[in-house]
C-alpha cells in the first residue's frame, strides 16, 4: 500500500504526526547550519531589491534567523547572556530611538531608518555571539568576507571602465534610486555604504593574508585592484579613511605582514591615482571631486546649524519628526529638497540630546574594549579573531567613526558587518573568561 494510504489507514492522528515532522525538517536543518542562514540573511541585506514588494524581505530574513538560533540555543541548553559591553547603551539608545518613533505620525521610511540604524545591529550583535561559536563558523564568516569583497571590487571596476553591462544587480544603475548614480555606489545604491564596506572588509582580507589564510596571488590582485575601487567611488571622507587606516597599520601595526602589505597598498594606491589621473575623462572626474568646495561649505553650513539646535535643547533633544523641517527653514543660501546632518554624532546629539550622544559615544567606547581582552585557553593561534585581529579591530572601528563623521550612518548592511564582527568578539571574550575560570588551581 502506498504512503497516503498508509497514512489514511494509521487515522488522522498519527497524519497530523508525520505532517508535523515533515514541517520541522525544515527547521531542524536550519538549526544544523545557523552560520549559513546568517550569512543569507546578511546576503540579503545586500541584494535586497529596491521593490516594494520586496520590501520587508531582510525583516522576514532576520526574524527567520534570531528564531531558529534562540530555538537551537534553547534545544542545546546553552546560555543566553545578553549583558555586557555594547548592549547596555546600544540597548537604551534603541530605547530612545523607538519612544521618538512612537510620538509621530506612523512613516514606513523612519521605521526602516530605526531598524537598520539602531534594531538590526542590536540584533545582530546578540545573534553572532550564537550563531559564530566555533573555528567552523568563522572560517565560513571569514570566506562570505572575502567573496563579498571581490565582487564589490568588481562592481566598483565594471563602473570604472563603464562596463555597464557586467553590473548586478542591475538596479545599481538606475539613476531614479538611492544616491550617486555617478559613483561606484554597488548594491547600496550610496557610494560612502560602498566605500566604508571595502575598507572594512579590506582590513579583514589583510587579516587573512597575516594568517596565510589568503593565498600571495589573491593578495597581490587585492593590491592592485582595492585602491581603484576605492577611488572609484569618488567621496573624499572614504579616500581618507582609507589612508589614514592604511597609514596607521603600516606605522603601528605589530606584525611584519601587516606592515610590509599596507605599504605595498599604499604604493599601489599613489600609482593608481597617477594613472587613472593621465586618462582624461577619470582626471576631470577625479580633479572634481577634490576641488569641489560647495559641498564642504554646505556642511559646514548644517553642522553650524546643527548645533544651534543642539544648544536650545541639549538634555532631551528635538523630536524627530520636527528636525528636517527645522533645519530646512534656518540654513539659508543652499537649494534641496530636504536637509540631513551629514554626521552620526551630530544627529544623535540634536534627536536625542546630551543624554543620547552619550550613550552613543558609550557604545564606541565598549566597541574598542571588546577588543582588549587576548584569546586564552580554547581557542587556536592564528584563528580568526585571535589577537593578532584584535590589533586591526581598533582600527576598523576608526574606519567606521571617521566616516560616522561626514554621513548619518543609515546603511544596514554596514551597520550589521560591524556589529556582527562585535559579538563574534563579545562571544570569544566570554568563552576565554570562561575557560580561565575553569581551569583548576596547582
Amino acid at each position: 500500500m502506498s504512503s497516503a494510504g498508509s497514512i489514511l489507514v494509521r487515522g488522522p492522528g498519527e497524519a497530523g504526526q508525520w505532517a508535523a515532522i515533515a514541517l520541522a525538517r525544515p527547521l531542524q536543518m536550519l538549526m544544523a547550519a545557523p552560520a549559513f542562514l546568517f550569512l543569507l540573511t546578511l546576503s540579503i541585506m545586500l541584494f535586497r531589491p529596491p521593490d516594494l514588494q520586496f520590501y520587508a524581505l531582510d525583516r522576514v530574513a532576520l526574524g527567520l534567523l534570531a528564531t531558529v538560533v534562540l530555538l537551537r540555543t534553547l534545544i542545546l541548553r546553552r546560555s543566553l547572556r545578553i549583558a555586557g559591553l555594547v548592549t547596555l547603551p546600544l540597548a537604551f539608545i534603541t530605547l530612545l530611538a523607538l519612544a521618538d518613533l512612537l510620538s509621530g505620525p506612523y512613516q514606513v521610511q523612519c521605521w526602516s531608518v530605526f531598524a537598520a540604524k539602531w534594531a538590526v545591529p542590536l540584533v545582530l550583535y546578540h545573534l553572532a555571539q550564537l550563531a559564530f561559536c566555533d573555528s567552523l563558523s568563522l572560517q565560513k564568516f571569514e570566506t562570505y568576507s572575502l567573496l563579498v569583497l571581490a565582487y564589490l571590487i568588481l562592481m566598483a571596476l565594471f563602473f570604472l571602465g563603464s562596463a555597464d553591462w557586467l553590473v548586478w544587480p542591475r538596479y545599481i544603475l538606475d539613476e531614479n534610486l538611492g544616491m550617486h548614480f555617478d559613483r561606484a555606489r554597488g548594491p547600496f545604491l550610496q557610494a560612502v555604504a560602498n566605500g566604508v564596506t571595502l575598507n572594512l572588509r579590506a582590513i579583514i582580507a589583510l587579516n587573512s593574508f597575516r594568517r596565510h589564510k589568503l593565498k600571495v596571488p589573491l593578495a597581490i590582485l587585492l593590491l592592485v585592484f582595492l585602491p581603484l575601487a576605492i577611488l572609484a567611488t569618488k567621496t573624499r571622507g572614504v579616500w581618507l579613511s582609507f589612508l589614514l587606516s592604511a597609514m596607521l597599520l603600516l606605522l603601528f601595526s605589530p606584525e611584519t605582514r601587516v606592515r610590509r602589505a599596507c605599504g605595498y597598498l599604499l604604493l599601489t594606491t599613489v600609482v593608481g591615482a597617477s594613472a587613472l589621473l593621465l586618462v582624461a575623462r577619470q582626471s576631470a572626474s577625479l580633479s572634481d571631486r577634490l576641488e569641489e568646495s560647495s559641498p564642504v561649505e554646505f556642511r559646514l553650513a548644517v553642522y553650524r546649524t546643527g548645533w544651534e539646535m543642539f544648544r536650545e535643547k541639549p538634555l532631551l533633544g528635538w523630536k524627530g519628526a520636527s528636525i528636517r523641517p527645522e533645519l530646512s527653514r534656518r540654513i539659508d543660501g543652499f537649494r534641496g529638497r530636504e536637509f540631513v546632518f551629514h554626521n552620526s554624532f551630530l544627529e544623535v546629539a540634536v534627536n536625542h540630546g546630551f543624554f543620547g550622544l552619550a550613550l552613543y559615544l558609550w557604545v564606541f567606547l565598549d566597541l574598542l574594549r571588546l577588543g582588549r581582552l587576548r584569546p586564552g585557553a580554547g581557542f587556536a593561534a592564528h584563528s580568526f579573531a585571535d589577537a593578532g585581529f584584535r590589533s586591526l579591530w581598533p582600527v576598523m572601528v576608526g574606519v567606521y567613526a571617521l566616516n560616522a563623521c561626514f554621513v548619518v550612518m543609515n546603511y544596514q548592511f554596514v551597520n550589521g558587518l560591524i556589529f556582527t564582527l562585535a559579538g563574534i568578539l563579545a562571544a570569544q571574550n566570554r568563552e576565554t573568561a570562561f575557560a580561565r575560570e575553569t581551569v583548576p588551581c596547582p
